[in-house]
C-alpha cells in the first residue's frame, strides 16, 4: 500500500509534512506510479518493508552513539575528515560551520576495513556491521532506482541503479551526531534549536536515511519555506539527489533540505549517498527527452560534478552551472 499525505497547515503556515508512504511489498506497477509522483511533488518519500534487517539498522545507530560518547581526543583519532573520517562542526571546505560532528565513510569494502581500525576498539565488530548495513542500504537503493525507472518507462529498469551497482561506486556513508544545544539561533525561528547541518540539496543519486526518534529534519519545498518532517524510525527517508534531477531531465526535483538541532536529546542519523563511478556520465536516457522537449542540462561526468560541489559553500547551487546554455 502507498499513502501520500498532505500538508499539516494551520493558520495559513505550513508546520509540519507527512511525506508520502510506499510499501515496497505492494504491487510493484503501484509502487512504481506513486514513487515517481511523490519525486515529482516533493523530491522525498519514506518506504517501508525495505528489506534492511532491524537488527542491522539498531546494531550501527548503537555503535554511531557509542563512537560520538567517546572523549574528543578518541575521536579525532579516528583521523580528520579529508575527505573521509571523523569532523566537527566544519562542513566541508569552504567555511561552512554547523553543531554536528560525523564520521564520513567510503563504501567500498577495502576503505570501511582500513578506517575500522581508527574508529573501533573492536574493528572486526564496526566493520562486519557497516558492511552489513552498507549492502542493505545499497541493494534497496537500487531496487528504488529500478521501481523509478519502470514508472518512468524506460525501456532498461537497470539504466540508473547500473550506476551504483559498479565496483567503482563513488557511493558514502555518513552518520551525523546533533548533541543537545540549549542556545538560540534567531534564524531559526525556534527557541530550542540551531541549524545543525544547513540549507543543501544532496549532489548524488538518491540518499537513503534513517534516524533515531528525534525531530530534525526540515526540507523546503517553496523558497523561503522550512517545513519539519516528523521522525520515524520504522520507515528509510528517501531523497532525490542533484544527479536524478539531471537524469530526469528535471522531472525529478532535488529539494533543498536541513537539520535542526534539539534542546532536549542528542539526534543521528544515518545517511547512504548512492553514487556512480568517477567517469560515469550524468545525462538523461532518451525516455526522458523526446523530441518535444528540449535537454535542459549538458553531459557532465561525476568527477566534474564533484569537483564543482567541493568548490562551493554548502547552500550555493551547482545544477546551474551544467544547464544548457549557462553563463
Amino acid at each position: 500500500m502507498v499513502v501520500a499525505s498532505p500538508h499539516s497547515i494551520r493558520n495559513e503556515k505550513i508546520v509540519s509534512i507527512d511525506l508520502p508512504m510506499v510499501d515496497l511489498s505492494a504491487e510493484r506497477s503501484v509502487a512504481s506510479q506513486l514513487i515517481v509522483k511523490a519525486c515529482e511533488e516533493f523530491g522525498f518519500f519514506k518506504v517501508i518493508n525495505h528489506g534492511v534487517p532491524p537488527e542491522t539498522i539498531a546494531k550501527l545507530e548503537q555503535l554511531g552513539l557509542g563512537f560520538f560518547a567517546k572523549p574528543v581526543a578518541q575521536k579525532k583519532q579516528a583521523t580528520p575528515a579529508s575527505p573521509f573520517g571523523y569532523g566537527c562542526k566544519n562542513i566541508g571546505l569552504n567555511g561552512d560551520m554547523g553543531e554536528v560532528e560525523y564520521l564520513l565513510l567510503n563504501a567500498s569494502p577495502p576503505s570501511i576495513s582500513q578506517m575500522s581500525l581508527h574508529i573501533s576498539n573492536d574493528p572486526s565488530d564496526f566493520r562486519s556491521t557497516v558492511r552489513e548495513y552498507t549492502e542493505a542500504v545499497k541493494k534497496l537503493a537500487c531496487e528504488i532506482l529500478e521501481v523509478m525507472a519502470e514508472g518512468l518507462g524506460t525501456a532498461d529498469a537497470r539504466v540508473f541503479s547500473r550506476m551504483i551497482r559498479d565496483d567503482d561506486s563513488d557511493s558514502v556513508l555518513r552518520l551525523n551526531h546533533y548533541p543537545p544545544c540549549k542556545e538560540r539561533d534567531m534564524s531559526s525561528q525556534s527557541p530550542s534549536c540551531k541549524v545543525g547541518f544547513g540549507e543543501h540539496s544532496d549532489p548524488q543519486i538518491l540518499t537513503i536515511l534513517t534516524s533515531n526518534d528525534v525531530g530534525g529534519l526540515q526540507i523546503s519545498p517553496q523558497d523561503g519555506v522550512w517545513v519539519p518532517v516528523p521522525p520515524d524510525p520504522s520507515a528509510f527517508c528517501v531523497n532525490v539527489g542533484d544527479a536524478l534531477q539531471v537524469m530526469t531531465n528535471g522531472r525529478f526535483q532535488s529539494v533543498r533540505h536541513r537539520a535542526m538541532t534539539n534542546s532536549h536529546k542528542s539526534r543521528l542519523s544515518m545517511a547512504y549517498f548512492a553514487a556512480p563511478s568517477l567517469n560515469a556520465w550524468i545525462v538523461a536516457p532518451p525516455v526522458m527527452v523526446p523530441p518535444n522537449t528540449p535537454s535542459l542540462y549538458r553531459p557532465f561526468t561525476w568527477a566534474e560534478y564533484k569537483r564543482a560541489t567541493y568548490s562551493l559553500r554548502l547552500g550555493d547551487s551547482r545544477i546551474r552551472l551544467f544547464k544548457q546554455n549557462s553563463v
